[in-house]
C-alpha cells in the first residue's frame, strides 16, 4: 500500500494552501490531473473543481468534502477517515459500504 506524500506541482500546492479558487481557475481544460498518493488530510476542498483529477491511494483524512462532485474523479484506493462528506457526490463505482468503512476506519476504497 502507498503512502500518502507531498507532491511537487504547482497544482498541489495551491490545494495545500487551501487556495481552491485559484486552483480551479489554473485547472487544464483538458486531460486529466495527477494527483495520486496526494496528502489531502485536514483540508478544505468543499468549492473543488474535482472533475478529471487522479486521486488514487491520496488521503483525506479529516478533509471537509461537503457539497463536493466527485463522480468524475479517481478515488480507488483513497482514503477519506473521518472526512465531512454530507451532499458530495461520489463515483458510481463505490457502493456505500465502501464509502462508510473508508470514512469510519481509513481503509482504502475499492471499485466494483
Amino acid at each position: 500500500m502507498s503512502q500518502p506524500r507531498q507532491l511537487d506541482s504547482p497544482l498541489y500546492r495551491l490545494l495545500r494552501d487551501e487556495k481552491v479558487a485559484e486552483f480551479n481557475k489554473q485547472k487544464p481544460e483538458g486531460g486529466s490531473i495527477d494527483l495520486r498518493e496526494a496528502d489531502l488530510r485536514g483540508l478544505d476542498l468543499r468549492q473543488l473543481d474535482a472533475s478529471r483529477i487522479d486521486f488514487a491511494d491520496a488521503y483525506f483524512r479529516g478533509a471537509d468534502l461537503r457539497g463536493l462532485d466527485l463522480r468524475d474523479a479517481n478515488l480507488e484506493g483513497a482514503s477519506i477517515a473521518h472526512a465531512q462528506i454530507s451532499g458530495a457526490y461520489f463515483p458510481s463505482q463505490l457502493c456505500a459500504d465502501e464509502i462508510l468503512l473508508s470514512m469510519q476506519f481509513g481503509t482504502r476504497m475499492r471499485y466494483r
